[in-house]
C-alpha cells in the first residue's frame, strides 16, 4: 500500500501509485478544516531517513472530497484522517465514507498541531474513545495508525482493538527529532522538531509489530523503512498481514511497488510458498 503522507494529496498521484503496482493507496492525512501546516523548511535528510515537520497541512475534508471523487478505483482506497477529538474524527469520517474503502485514523503524528496526532495516540483511553465514536458513525473498515513513542504499544493496540478497530497500522514516524545547521547554529526545520521516517526506523517498526502480533486478533499493517522485498518479508514474519511504503519512494520512485512485487513473487516461488498468508508470523513459530 502507498503510506499516508507520501504523494497522497491528489487523485492523480494516488492513481499513479495504483498504476505502479500498489495494492491499495492511502491519502495524505486531512482534517475537518484547511490547515496551512508549518512554514518551510519542513523536511531535512538525515542518515538513514528523513525528518519532517509538515504539520498535517491539508485543504480540509470538503475540498479533499473533490480529489477522492476522481480516484479511478482500480485498487482499494483508504482515507487518512485526523482531528482534535472524537466529534471531529466522526464528522470527517461521515463526510467521506461513501468515497473510500476504509478509513485510517491518524492518532500518531509526532509533529501535529493543536493536540492532534500522538497527543491522542499516547493515551489508550482517548484512542479507544475515538475509535468507538468513528465506528458508530460509519460502516467501512477502520484502521488505527499507532505511534511507537509510547511506553507500551501493546496496551494501546489492545485498547484500539477492544474499541472496534478492524486493523492496526504500525508504525508512524519516531521522534520528534531535529538537526542543527553547523554554520548558523540554528535548527534546520522551521518547527525545529519533526518525525523521523525511513530505513533507520525499520528495526523498531518490526519489533513493534512482533510485540503486538500475539496480543491482538485483527490484522496488522506494517510500515517503516521498507525499501525492497526482503524488508517486506521481515514485516510479514513479525506478524504483519500487509505493508505500506512511504519515504522510500523518495529514493526509488514509484517503481518500488513493482520491484517489490516481482522480488516477493520470485522469493515465494523459490521457497515453495503459494500464498502470503503462509509467511505471516513465521518468526513466532
Amino acid at each position: 500500500m502507498l503510506a499516508a503522507g507520501i504523494l497522497g494529496s491528489t487523485a492523480s498521484s494516488l492513481n499513479w501509485a495504483a498504476r505502479s503496482g500498489a495494492g491499495a493507496v492511502v491519502t495524505k492525512s486531512f482534517g475537518l478544516n484547511p490547515n496551512n501546516g508549518y512554514a518551510n523548511p519542513t523536511t531535512v535528510e538525515v542518515t538513514g531517513g528523513v525528518i519532517n515537520a509538515i504539520g498535517l497541512s491539508n485543504p480540509g475534508v470538503d475540498n479533499f472530497k473533490n480529489e477522492l471523487e476522481k480516484l479511478n478505483k482500480s485498487v482499494p482506497s483508504v482515507a487518512s484522517i485526523y482531528g482534535a477529538d472524537q466529534k471531529e474524527f466522526s464528522e470527517i469520517a461521515s463526510k467521506i465514507e461513501c468515497l473510500v474503502d476504509a478509513i485510517e485514523l491518524n492518532v500518531s503524528c509526532p509533529h501535529a498541531m493543536g493536540g492532534c496526532g500522538s497527543a491522542i495516540g499516547q493515551d489508550p483511553n482517548l484512542t479507544a474513545e475515538i475509535v468507538r465514536s468513528v465506528k458508530k458513525s460509519v460502516k467501512v473498515p477502520i484502521f488505527v495508525k499507532l505511534t511507537p513513542n509510547v511506553t507500551d504499544i501493546v496496551e494501546i493496540a489492545s485498547y484500539a482493538e477492544e474499541a472496534g478497530a478492524d486493523a492496526l497500522t504500525m508504525i508512524n514516524s519516531l521522534g520528534p527529532g531535529m538537526r542543527i545547521d553547523i554554520k548558523t547554529g540554528t535548527p534546520i526545520l522551521k518547527n525545529r522538531f519533526g518525525g523521523l521516517s525511513g530505513p533507520a526506523i525499520k528495526p523498531i517498526a518490526i519489533r513493534c509489530v512482533y510485540d503486538v502480533y500475539n496480543s491482538v486478533n485483527i490484522p496488522i499493517i506494517g510500515v517503516g523503512g521498507i525499501r525492497d522485498y526482503k524488508d517486506v518479508l521481515e514485516f510479514l514474519y513479525a506478524g504483519a498481514s500487509c505493508v505500506q511504503i512511504g519515504t522510500s519512494i523518495m529514493y526509488d520512485g514509484m517503481d518500488i511497488f513493482g520491484k517489490i512485487n516481482i522480488g516477493l513473487e520470485r522469493f515465494m516461488d523459490e521457497m515453495g510458498y503459494s500464498t502470503v498468508d503462509e509467511l505471516i508470523g513465521i518468526a513466532h513459530k
